[in-house]
Formats: C-alpha cells, structure tokens, sequence
C-alpha cells in the first residue's frame, strides 16, 4: 500500500479519538479515505471530518455504519485495499449495566460484522484491527507472571472476565475472534496494535468514552490532596495513528505491535509535568499519597480493595521493540504527550 489518490482505505470509527488522527495522517499521505459514522446527523461529533472534506476535496468520504447491523461496512469498504477497525464502545466500569450486552456484544459483533464485509469485499488485502494491551493483560498483578516481568506481545488476556474488566475482556474476545477469521483463509491479511492508554490532543469534542476518564478525574481536581500511586502504559494518539499507517504499508508487517512507551507513567509524575507549565493550576496534586489512604479510602471513590490489590504501587517495563524495529515508531517524550493531551483538554471546556 503506498500513499497514492489511487488507493482507497478504509477507516471504522472515524468521529473517535484514534480514528480522526488516522483519517487526517491518511489524507496527509495522499490517499483516498472511506471512513464510517454512526451519524452523519451529529453534527459535533462530524465536524472536524466536515472541515477535513473541506481541506482535502473529493477525497474524503462519509458513511453511516452501525457496529451491530450485519452488513452496515459493506458499502464503505467497496474498492477498499485496507481496513482500519478503529470503531469499539468504551464505557467506565460504573456506567456497564451489563458486561456482556454493554461492552462484550458490540466488540464482538461489530469485529464479525466487520470481518463478513472484509470476506465479501475482494479488493480488501489487509486488516489493521485497533486492539489494546488490555488484550495482553487483565490486571497489573498478571504482568508478573510473564517473562522478566516485562509486558510483550507473545501474551494474551486470560484473566479477565465479563464480571472482572469486562473493557478488556471484550477487546480480547473481539482480537481472538479476529486471528481466527484471519487463519481460516489467505486472501487478506491482519496486523494488530496493541496501544497503552492513549493521550495527546484531540480533533473531536469531549469524548464519552471513559478511556481518559481517571485522566480527567485528575485534571478536574479529584486528587488535588495527592496522587494515588497508579501508573499507566501510556501511548500518543499521533503515534498510534503512524503505527496504524505503517502496519499497513509495510507488507512484512505481522502478528501484533504493541504501542506504548517503555515506561509507565504515575498520576504524580503526569501531574509535575503539567505543572511545569501551568504552576498556579491548584487543582493538580503536588505530592503523591502513601499506599495506606488509598488501600482506607479507594472503596469510598468506587475502588475495590482487589482492585488495589492488583494496581497499585505495580509497575512493569514494557517491550516496544517491535513497533520501534519493524513500524519505525518513533516514541515523543511523555512530557509533550502529557501536556499536549492537557491543553487540549483546558481548551475544549474554554479555559486557558
């Protein structure tokens, strides 16, 4: 696949946080972009594709696709070469009513529904399904039992479970579901990206999705008293969207990347680095609280004691290597990330 007006890709999910950046970097590399909606009525959320239209003409296009609907890509993907699934639901674990009707159903049946257009589209050659490192590893505690303790590829989720993270119990299933339709035949071909907790600026609106939820717990103040000892796997959007490109145009591209920094990141050190910055933002928490509060307090602020049990005060190194070596990522420093990922943020609820 190169970047020529010639080629036409496909991009699932284009309203969301990964998706816009992906249509935009495609669009900036010369292809034709297919990308899929839920609503072309919601104007907020199609905004920033409507001024993409605009920027590149005649090369970029809408379609509605509803991840359940049997049949609903099929129209988007006609003489589409490559499909990027980035669409996937994500909701906080309090706003889950029902694991498996909430989150399990439309990751799983909107991958398959996705897959069925794939096998009735012949121009498709390659498959780049958006998944995460929850699909690696439920539980912070479960990394471990992996080698060196180091988070890699060769790992996939058996931890976690409808009841226990049903977020990442649904992304496993759906990347399962996903090899298997793959190895079932030998037209085309998928490569996965596996990214940490994605952050850095955003195109769309203020997203629903509960992925950056804890993130805006902290910007908003929640932990102005000090930061709990929780660290993340962290990945840049604009990274995210190069692995994307380049798992496509590489045709030695295979298997799974994972996307995300060597190192995690703590609430604490998210916040020095904000306040660097921005040093009179007194909602930012200037020093990071001991084990014993957060193991008293979590249950008052939603967290089960197992779920301290298995988070906090963990940390592992993570194993990038592949998305360096064979995708040419070239990982920002987190600072940038961090406070690009905030200003955007300050600047979608108008405060500067």
């Amino acid at each position: 696949m190169d970047g020529s007006a010639e080629t036409t890709v496909v991009v699932t999910g284009g309203s969301g946080f990964v998706g816009s950046h992906l249509v935009r970097q495609l669009l900036e590399r010369g292809y034709r972009v297919h990308t899929t909606v839920r609503s072309t009525a919601n104007t907020a959320k199609v905004r920033p594709l409507r001024a993409m239209q605009e920027a590149y003409p005649g090369r970029l296009s809408l379609f509605e696709a509803d991840l359940l609907r049997e049949g609903s890509f099929d129209e988007a993907m006609s003489g589409c070469t490559v499909v990027f699934h980035a669409a996937s639901p994500f909701f906080m674990p309090e706003k889950i009513k029902d694991g498996r009707r909430d989150m399990v159903d439309p990751a799983l049946l909107g991958t398959r529904n996705v897959v069925a257009s794939i096998e009735r589209t012949s121009t498709v050659q390659r498959l780049v399904f958006t998944s995460t490192v929850g699909a690696i590893f439920g539980d912070y505690i479960d990394v471990r039992r992996m080698d060196d303790q180091v988070l890699s590829e060769k790992y996939f989720n058996t931890t976690s479970t409808v009841e226990n993270n049903p977020y990442h119990y649904a992304k496993t299933l759906a990347e399962r579901a996903a090899w298997v339709a793959e190895a079932a035949q030998d037209r085309w071909r998928m490569v996965s990206v596996n990214p940490g907790l994605i952050l850095g600026p955003s195109l769309t609106p203020a997203s629903e999705s509960g992925s950056l939820f804890l993130v805006e717990e902290l910007f908003k103040g929640y932990f102005f008293y000090g930061a709990p000892d929780f660290s993340f796997t962290t990945a840049d959007v604009r990274e995210v969207a190069d692995a994307h490109i380049a798992a496509a145009e590489n045709p030695d591209a295979k298997g799974r990347y994972i996307v995300a920094a060597e190192t995690m990141t703590s609430f604490h050190e998210m916040s020095r680095i904000i306040r660097t910055q921005h040093p009179r933002d007194l909602r930012l928490p200037r020093t990071a609280l001991p084990h014993w509060p957060v193991r008293i307090l979590g249950p008052a602020f939603g967290l089960t004691q197992d779920y301290i049990r298995k988070h906090l005060g963990i940390r592992f190194r993570v194993d990038n290597s592949r998305s360096v070596h064979e995708l040419g990522v070239t990982y920002r420093p987190i600072g940038q990330t961090v406070l690009d990922h905030y200003e955007a943020w300050r600047r979608q609820r108008g405060t500067n």
